[in-house]
C-alpha cells in the first residue's frame, strides 16, 4: 500500500482519543494524598469541620469508579452516533467531551470543588467508551486488510503511550507536586485538540459512505485518499459485492445481533475476549507495584522512577506486537499472551508467598510484574478491539462494538469494585484467579476463534458457518468468490477476470 495523505493524518488522528484514554488511566498514579487533602480542606471550608475518614475513602472511589460508569454510557450511545452522523463524526464529536472534562477537572481545585472533579472523571469516561469504539470501527474500515491488524493495534500502543506519558508527568520534578497536580489533567485537551484540527480534514468510513449513506462517488473519494491511488474499482466491487451478500441493508439492532443464529459464536467470542481483557489482572498488578518495590528495599523517592519502567515495558511490547501482528496473526498473539500471564501469575503468587524470607524474592516478585505487563500487552491488550471489528460485516458492526463496549466496561467496574474484598480475603492468592481466566480464555480462544489475518470481512463471516451450524447459501458462495483473492476465474459483467487480478486491498 502507498499511503496517502489521509493515511498519514489518520495516525495523528489515532492519537487524540487514546492518548487521552491512556493519560487518564494514569489517574492512578497521581499523588493521591494530595487530591484527598483537597477533598477534607475543601469540606472544612464548607461545612466547618474536617470530613470523616469514611468520607474521604468514599468519594475517592466514587472519583475513581465513575470513569467506568461514564465508559458504559459511552459504550451505549455509540450504535446510534455512528449510524447518525458517522464514524468521523462521532470522533470529533467525542473531542467535545474530552475538552469539557479536562476543563473540569484542571479548574475544580480552584474552584473550591470535588464535585468538579467527580463530573470531569465522569465525562471523560463517557469519552473513552465511545472513543475505544468509534476509533477501532472507523480503523478497521479504512485499513486494508493486509494492514488491519498492524493499524488496529495503534488502540494499544496509544493508550500504553498515555500510561506512560501520565507517569513522566506525575514524577515529583514536573506536575506530582501539590501545587501542580491539577495541571496534569490540563494535558488531557492536548491530543483533543489536536484531532480537531487534523480530524476534519480525513474522509469518512468509504464503507460507511457506500454501504449505509449509499454515496458512491464520497466512498470513491476515499479510497483513493486512504489508499494514494486513482483506481480504487477493485476495493468499490469488494464492497457492492458483501453489500449484495447482505440480506439486510439496515443497520442492525442489538437484539437482532444477539438472535441471529449465523453470528451466535462470533458474539460469544467477543463477549469471552472483552470479558477476559478486563478480568485478567492487569489492573489489579498496580495495586501491588509500589508495595512490592518498597519492599525490596528502595527509598520512597525512588520508586517512581522505578514505576516507569512499567509504561515503558508496556509501550514497547504493544509496539513488538503490531509489528509482528500481520506476521504471525491475531490468535497466536492472543493465545501466547493470555497463556503467559497465567504462568506469570503462578510464579508470582508463589514469589509473594515468600517474599518475607528471602531478601533477593521481591526482585522476582517485580520481575513477574513487568512479565505479566508485557504479556498483557503482546495480544490481549488491543487485539480485542481489532477483533470486534474484524468479526462482523458492515450492518452489524456497530451494533457489535456496544455489545463490546457494554462487556467492557461492566467488567473493569466489576475489577474496581471486587477486588479489594478478594485482596482482603485471599491476599497474595488472588492472583490465582486472574490466573484461571487467563487459562480458560486461552482454552476458549484455540479451540473457537479462527485466525483472521489478511481475510476480507466476508472470509471471517464465512469462517464461522461450521460452528454456527448455518449452511452457506449459493449466492454468498458467489459472492464470496467475487471478492476473494486469487480467484482462478471469476465473471463480471460478462467478462472473465484471471488469478486474481479483481484482488482487493479491503
Amino acid at each position: 500500500m502507498t499511503p496517502g495523505e489521509g493515511t498519514k493524518g489518520s495516525d495523528i488522528s489515532r492519537a487524540g482519543n487514546q492518548g487521552v484514554d491512556g493519560m487518564l488511566t494514569s489517574f492512578l498514579f497521581l499523588p493521591v494524598q494530595y487530591i484527598k487533602k483537597f477533598y477534607n480542606q475543601t469540606w472544612t471550608e464548607r461545612y466547618g469541620e474536617p470530613i470523616g475518614a469514611d468520607m474521604v475513602t468514599m468519594l475517592w472511589s466514587i472519583t475513581v469508579s465513575i470513569f467506568a460508569i461514564g465508559g458504559l454510557l459511552g459504550a451505549l450511545c455509540v450504535t446510534l452516533l455512528t449510524k447518525l452522523i458517522g464514524r468521523k463524526g462521532t470522533l470529533l464529536l467525542n473531542n467535545g467531551f474530552a475538552v469539557i472534562a479536562a476543563l473540569l477537572l484542571a479548574l475544580g481545585e480552584k474552584a473550591r470543588s470535588f464535585e468538579m472533579l467527580i463530573i470531569g472523571r465522569f465525562i471523560m469516561g463517557v469519552d473513552s467508551g465511545i472513543a475505544l469504539s468509534a476509533l477501532p470501527m472507523y480503523l478497521g474500515e479504512i485499513s486494508p486488510r493486509h494492514m488491519r491488524g498492524s493499524i488496529g493495534q495503534f488502540n494499544s500502543i496509544l493508550i500504553c503511550l498515555g500510561v506512560f506519558t501520565g507517569q513522566v508527568l506525575g514524577l515529583p520534578e514536573l506536575l506530582g507536586q501539590e501545587s501542580r497536580w491539577n495541571f496534569l489533567f490540563a494535558f488531557l485537551a492536548l491530543p483533543a485538540l489536536l484531532q480537531l484540527c487534523v480530524l476534519p480534514f480525513l474522509p469518512e468510513s468509504p464503507r460507511f459512505l457506500l454501504m449505509e449513506r449509499r454515496d458512491e462517488a464520497g466512498a470513491e473519494k476515499a479510497f483513493r485518499a486512504f489508499l494514494g491511488k486513482k483506481d480504487v474499482s477493485k476495493e468499490l466491487e469488494e464492497v457492492h459485492a458483501e453489500s449484495r451478500a447482505q440480506n439486510t441493508l439496515h443497520m442492525a439492532s442489538v437484539t437482532e445481533l444477539m438472535l441471529n443464529p449465523a453470528l451466535r459464536w462470533q458474539v460469544i467470542t467477543v463477549m469471552v475476549t472483552m470479558a477476559c481483557y478486563q478480568l485478567c489482572g492487569l489492573n489489579a498488578i498496580w495495586y501491588y507495584t509500589n508495595g512490592i518495590l518498597r519492599d525490596s528495599g528502595f527509598a520512597e523517592n525512588v520508586i517512581p522512577y522505578i514505576v516507569l519502567s512499567t509504561g515503558g515495558i508496556e509501550t514497547l511490547a504493544a509496539v513488538v506486537s503490531g509489528l509482528v501482528i500481520e506476521r504471525i496473526g491475531r490468535r497466536p498473539l492472543l493465545i501466547f499472551g493470555f497463556s503467559a500471564m497465567a504462568f506469570f501469575f503462578g510464579l508470582l503468587t508463589v514469589f509473594l508467598n515468600f517474599q518475607d524470607q528471602y531478601s533477593w524474592m521481591p526482585y522476582l516478585s517485580f520481575t513477574c510484574i513487568l512479565a505479566v505487563i508485557a504479556s498483557f500487552c503482546s495480544g490481549p491488550g488491543g487485539i480485542p478491539f481489532v477483533l470486534t471489528g474484524e468479526l462482523f460485516e458492515q450492518s452489524y458492526r456497530p451494533a457489535a462494538f456496544m455489545i463490546a463496549g457494554i462487556v467492557n466496561w461492566v467488567a473493569n467496574f466489576a475489577v474496581g469494585l471486587l477486588f479489594p474484598f478478594m485482596q482482603e480475603s485471599l491476599q497474595t492468592y488472588a492472583f490465582l484467579v486472574f490466573l484461571v481466566v487467563c487459562v480458560l480464555g486461552a482454552v476458549y480462544l484455540y479451540f473457537i476463534l479462527p485466525e483472521t489475518k489478511n481475510k476480507t470481512f466476508m472470509d471471517i463471516s464465512q469462517s464461522f458457518a461450521k460452528i454456527n451450524k448455518v449452511p452457506l447459501g449459493d449466492k454468498e458462495i458467489e459472492n464470496e468468490l467475487a471478492i476473494k483473492a486469487g480467484s482462478k476465474e471469476v465473471e463480471k459483467n460478462g467478462k472473465v477476470i484471471i488469478d486474481g487480478e479483481m484482488e482487493s486491498s479491503f
